[in-house]
């Protein structure tokens, strides 16, 4: 029988509201609360912190991703379940996959969540939980790296979203679809993972600012950041990668002192340089900005977490050439 470690969060799939069982059941309690025979592996049970994801901190992200790793590279487990908060599920998701190393290879790293507390009618977090554990016990998996199991789809870590904060079908990785799926009991992989990404170095770093850009945008707003502590900062531009003119200077002198700006959009880009987008796209590169290979921007502010970790700015650029 196959060992799965859960790793338990606490959030809406663990709250209830009822006057007869109010707050949050740890992960032993959700795990008995499943139907006889819903689990066919043998599960561990753990509690990390019962908290709202929405304000988790960027160390709990690490211990949970770091956690997930040992338990497969050095606690032998086969896989590795983590109930969370839906709203911060697809960022921590991805430091997951990012950190998971050789641990991808070995075993599967499942997120769920729900969007109806656990006394709600038809609660979703039952099935949720049962589904990720014979996800996370599967074979098919391995090598997929992170992978978050909500209404019985599996979606890639990089590609998947929030695109719906009430209903159960919460997730998307449009435009690309699933992973794959549960039916019968088993997982239905539907196309390939995408890319493992590149090794990662030392600690990543704790301190990345995001910041969205608009028209008129003062520039010291990114001078302000990196005076505030910031190692490196996220811009979120629009359309192949645009930001306005205004902040070419101070992304140039941010380059110049070291600190690293990588440029995201709003919109699903492909995964090319950021200066290779087009005749009008991307001219943030020809002042040092690095692109952020198509991830959606809360995404690239944990991928630059991760890549500040490897070096300087040459080894930030050179890692985010790799992604």
């Amino acid at each position: 029988m196959k060992r799965v470690l859960l790793l338990a969060t606490g959030d809406t799939i663990a709250h209830s509201y009822d006057p007869d069982r109010p707050g949050a059941a740890s992960g032993a309690e959700l795990l008995a609360a499943l139907p006889s025979g819903a689990i066919t592996a043998d599960v561990v049970a753990e509690d990390v912190m019962a908290g709202p994801s929405w304000d988790m901190s960027p160390s709990t992200m690490l211990e949970l991703a770091r956690r997930t790793r040992s338990a497969i590279l050095e606690r032998g487990f086969d896989g590795v379940v983590v109930t969370h908060g839906a709203d911060g599920l697809e960022e921590t998701a991805y430091l997951a996959d990012l950190l998971a190393g050789r641990a991808a290879e070995r075993g599967a790293i499942v997120l769920t969540c729900a969007v109806r507390s656990r006394d709600e009618p038809s609660a979703d977090g039952p099935r949720n939980l049962a589904s990720s554990v014979t996800a996370a016990a599967d074979e098919a998996l391995r090598g997929a790296g992170a992978v978050v199991c909500v209404n019985d789809e599996i979606h890639a870590a990089r590609w998947v979203s929030m695109t719906d904060a009430t209903g159960v079908a919460a997730f998307s990785s449009a435009p690309f679809p699933p992973l794959g799926r549960l039916s019968g009991g088993r997982v239905e992989t539907m196309i390939p993972p995408p890319p493992r990404p590149p090794a990662f170095g030392g600690d990543p770093a704790s301190d990345v600012a995001l910041i969205k850009t608009y028209p008129g945008i003062e520039a010291g707003l990114l001078t302000a950041a990196v005076d505030a502590g910031a190692q490196g900062i996220v811009l979120e531009g629009t359309g192949t990668g645009n930001v306005p003119v205004g902040l070419f200077s101070a992304i140039a002198e941010l380059t110049e002192w070291g600190i690293p700006v990588v440029v995201a959009s709003r919109c699903r880009t492909g995964r090319g340089p950021l200066g290779e987008v087009g005749p009008v796209g991307g001219l943030a590169a020809t002042v040092g900005a690095i692109g952020a290979r198509g991830l959606a921007p809360q995404k690239a502010r944990y991928a630059l977490m991760v890549a500040l970790g490897t070096g300087g700015i040459d080894a930030v650029r050179a890692w985010f050439d790799r992604l």
